[in-house]
């Protein structure tokens, strides 16, 4: 059975840093390109971070580039997302998925990023 278990989200202050962690189990995670996704209330999921299947290539939302890391470890199937410097249009439920040309596994419940101003 696929699951995706996001964890990590917090109440931050602006500036702040988060690691998020993501957990896959159910399929095999090392072939394919992982990415991390966010939704703010009342707007459309928007892929946030991708990283290739074995990590070599990586890519970013715009407005998080310089700020955001995205990183995965096969062996243990785990997907990060390393954010700082984090700013009030950051606060959204994150989710991990695979990458936006996949089509899309279940998604998991998310983990909430809320960065206060």
């Amino acid at each position: 059975q696929v699951q995706l278990v996001e964890s990590g989200g917090a109440l931050v202050q602006s500036g702040g840093s988060l690691r998020l962690s993501c957990a896959a189990s159910g399929f095999t995670f090392s072939d394919y390109t992982m990415g991390w996704y966010r939704q703010a209330p009342g707007l459309g999921r928007e892929l946030v971070a991708s990283i290739s299947n074995v990590g070599g290539n990586t890519h970013y939302l715009d407005s998080v580039k310089g700020r955001v890391t995205i990183s995965r470890d096969n062996f243990k199937k785990m997907l990060y997302l390393q954010m700082t410097n984090l700013r009030p249009e950051d606060t959204a439920v994150y989710y991990c998925n695979l990458g936006i040309e996949a089509r899309p596994l279940s998604w998991g419940q998310g983990t909430q990023v809320t960065v206060a101003a």
